[in-house]
């Protein structure tokens, strides 16, 4: 290896990455809260949805990605010794290496954009049985349907008339929007 080489790989490990971090089980805000006392740049990606919460409705904020969340680190400057010790952390993620993989910046900076305009309060909502929806994304865009039932946390059946008979479709509830 050159000496432009070695310089080269060194300067790249001054960039700032984004790197995965896995939480414990349902301490990702526990995580990102620690991890943002000791002044790291996290990223925690948050879906506020509708859950009904003894009887009654409640809008909650649950993680995109349950048991990650994402640090902004460069390998030269930052401290990576406090990060697994952290309430909340599990590791940082590899890939088979020793070494932690960076997430790519793109798929980051999408979920950033994707973040501020996910403000939407029809999505992510309890709907009730015979209620009518419109898909919002995928091949069935812009379709109206009846809600069946949920089936989980974030999937629905609906019900859609194709071919002159209602049809039984499950999709993500996110998927979802009532109808006007």
């Amino acid at each position: 290896m050159s000496d432009s080489e070695i310089r080269h790989d060194e300067a790249d490990d001054a960039v700032p990455r984004w790197y995965a971090v896995q939480c414990k089980g349902g301490e990702s805000f526990r995580a990102a809260e620690h991890l943002t006392n000791q002044d790291y740049e996290i990223f925690h990606p948050v879906l506020q949805v509708q859950k009904k919460r003894r009887g009654k409705l409640e809008w909650v904020n649950e993680p995109l990605f349950p048991y990650y969340l994402f640090i902004r680190l460069d390998r030269l400057a930052s401290n990576w010794r406090p990060i697994r010790s952290t309430r909340g952390v599990l590791k940082i993620v590899t890939f088979g290496l020793a070494q932690p993989v960076p997430v790519s910046d793109a798929l980051v900076e999408a979920l950033l954009e994707h973040g501020s305009d996910a403000d939407d309060a029809t999505a992510n909502v309890y709907f009730r049985a015979g209620e009518a929806v419109e898909i919002t994304e995928g091949p069935f865009k812009d379709l109206q349907a009846v809600f069946a039932s949920h089936k989980g946390e974030e999937r629905a059946i609906v019900l859609l008339n194709l071919l002159h008979k209602q049809q039984r479709l499950e999709m993500p509830v996110g998927q979802l929007r009532r109808r006007d």
